[in-house]
């Protein structure tokens, strides 16, 4: 008889641990919708600095990325507008970052040189689209 009483107390200990897990374990049901995030790109704020001596533009600057795992590059171009009005353009790359990163925002620095005239307005642009800019 000592056999039988083991086996009924492992089995009424095995069906409340059974039923303790279905009752605990969230089911889908319960869990409400979550929201879908959009992959959808912002362009960071820039801050810019304009050394110019013996006709170069030395053009440095930071701006926040999402994570340290970003790359920045920076291209320098001069645009006339259709008023005659030139601008020195920051073309900044800032690739899609595809490996496993701290989500912790990092400032990123770039620099960039360009041989144009003295006092030319700067605009910058993050991947191809316009970026505000602070220039210091």
């Amino acid at each position: 008889m000592g056999h039988k009483r083991f086996w009924v107390a492992a089995s009424i200990i095995g069906g409340v641990v059974i039923i303790g897990f279905v009752l605990s374990v969230p089911h889908t049901r319960d869990v409400g919708e979550t929201a879908v995030i959009q992959n959808e790109t912002i362009t960071p704020p820039i801050t810019l600095r304009d050394s110019f001596k013996k006709g170069v533009h030395m053009i440095t600057g930071a701006l926040e990325a999402s994570n340290a795992c970003f790359s920045v590059t920076a291209d320098a171009v001069i645009l006339d507008n259709a008023s005659g009005v030139k601008n020195i353009l920051i073309k900044i790359s800032m690739p899609d970052n595809t490996g496993v990163c701290l989500q912790l925002p990092t400032r990123m620095n770039f620099s960039t040189t360009i041989s144009a005239p003295a006092n030319l307005p700067l605009r910058a642009t993050v991947n191809d689209r316009e970026a505000s800019t602070t220039v210091l």
